[in-house]
C-alpha cells in the first residue's frame, strides 16, 4: 500500500525515529554551518593549484603509483589538521559504536584520499578501469521512459562522480548537471576544467535569477540534477533530524527544488569498496507529482526523513565513506 502516494513507503515503516517527526523539527543555529564553511574554506585554500598538480601527478604516474603517495599525504593531513582528525574520531565513535582505533582513523582518511584520486579518472573518461555494481537501475529506466529528469540527491559520502560512469557502463549518456551555490560553483567549474574541460558547463550556480529556469529547462531535456543534501555552508533553511544517535542539521533546499518543480527525487550513493570497486545505489525518495502537495511541510518532512534514515543506513554499512571532516553534530 502506498502512503500519501509514495510507493515503497513500507520499507521505512518502523525505522523513523520519533524525534524525526514533524513536531520535532527545529530551525538550526548557524554553528553547524559555520563549521562546515570553515572546513570548506580550509580545504579549498590553494585548492585549484593542488588539483592541477594532483591531476598532473595522477596522469603521469598512473593510478597504482599515485595511490602509494596517498599514505604520506594522509599522515601529514592527520598531523596538520587536528580539527579534521577530531571530527573523524567523533563520527567513527558514533557509527562504529566504540572508540575508534588509529587504524580506523587512517582508513577513514585514506578512503577519502582514494576517492579524490579516483575522481581524476572517473571524470577524465577512464571509468572503464573500474568495477561498478549498480543497484536500482530500474529507477533510472523508468524516469527515462517517462521522458523527464530528476533531482539526484547525494551526500559527501563515497563518490558522487561515479554516477557518470553508470551511463558509460550502460552504453549511453547519463546527463548530470550539478546544482550548488554560486561561490562553490565557480570553484567546482575551475576544478572540473582542470580534469575534463567538457564538464565545466554541467554546473548550475544557485543564487541567480535564472538558476531555477536553467534547472527546469535541463529537467525537461531529461537531465539528472545532482545536489548534495548533507551540508549547507550559508546556514539557511536548515532543519535538525536525528542522525546516528544525535540531532544534526540538514538543508531543506534540495528537497524544496524537487517539490516546486514536481519532479522525482532520487537518492544516489556511490560506495567505495576498495581496490577498483564501487557500488552505486539509487533509491526513490519521492516520485514525480502531478501537483504541489497541500501541506508542503509534511511533504518535506517525509522526504527528508527518508533521506536521513537511508544515509544513516549507508554510513553504518560503509562507515569510512563519510567525508564531512568537521563536527557534524555541533
Amino acid at each position: 500500500m502506498c502512503r500519501r502516494g509514495w510507493c515503497g513507503a513500507d520499507r521505512y515503516a518502523g525505522v523513523r525515529p520519533a524525534t524525526m517527526r514533524r513536531g520535532a523539527m527545529q530551525r538550526d543555529t548557524m554553528s553547524n554551518s559555520a563549521r562546515a564553511q570553515e572546513w570548506v574554506t580550509r580545504r579549498e585554500r590553494g585548492s585549484l593549484s593542488a588539483i592541477r598538480l594532483g591531476v598532473w601527478i595522477a596522469r603521469r604516474l598512473g593510478r597504482p603509483l599515485a595511490r602509494l603517495l596517498l599514505y604520506p599525504v594522509c599522515l601529514y593531513f592527520c598531523i596538520s589538521s587536528p580539527s579534521a582528525a577530531r571530527a573523524s574520531r567523533i563520527y567513527l565513535g558514533r557509527v562504529l559504536g566504540r572508540a575508534p582505533r588509529l587504524t580506523d582513523r587512517l582508513t577513514h582518511f585514506l578512503t577519502f584520499a582514494r576517492c579524490l584520486l579516483d575522481r581524476v579518472f572517473l571524470l577524465g573518461d577512464q571509468s572503464d578501469a573500474f568495477e561498478i555494481t549498480v543497484h536500482g537501475e530500474e529507477i533510472l529506466q523508468e524516469i527515462e521512459r517517462n521522458g523527464g529528469g530528476c533531482i539526484l540527491i547525494g551526500a559527501h559520502f563515497g563518490s558522487f562522480e561515479v554516477a557518470r560512469a553508470v551511463g558509460r557502463q550502460r552504453r549511453c549518456d547519463l546527463p548530470i548537471s550539478l546544482l550548488m551555490y554560486e561561490e562553490n560553483a565557480q570553484k567546482i567549474r575551475a576544478a572540473l576544467a582542470a580534469i575534463n574541460p567538457n564538464l565545466a558547463t554541467e554546473v548550475i550556480g544557485l543564487g541567480r535569477r535564472e538558476s531555477m529556469l536553467a534547472v527546469a529547462e535541463r529537467l525537461q531535456r531529461g537531465h539528472f540534477i545532482g545536489v548534495l543534501a548533507d551540508r549547507n555552508v550559508d546556514g539557511r533553511d536548515m532543519v535538525r533530524y536525528e542522525f546516528l544517535g544525535a540531532p544534526a542539521a540538514f538543508p531543506q533546499g534540495p528537497f524544496r527544488v524537487a517539490m516546486l518543480l514536481q519532479c522525482p527525487a532520487v537518492m544516489m550513493v556511490g560506495i567505495y569498496r576498495g581496490g577498483r570497486r564501487y557500488e552505486v545505489h539509487f533509491e526513490t525518495l519521492a516520485p514525480a507529482a502531478t501537483a504541489r502537495p497541500v501541506d508542503s511541510a509534511v511533504w518535506l518532512d517525509d522526504v527528508m526523513t527518508r533521506y536521513v534514515t537511508r544515509l544513516a543506513h549507508y554510513c553504518r554499512e560503509a562507515p569510512f565513506n563519510w567525508f564531512n571532516f568537521y563536527d557534524f553534530w555541533g
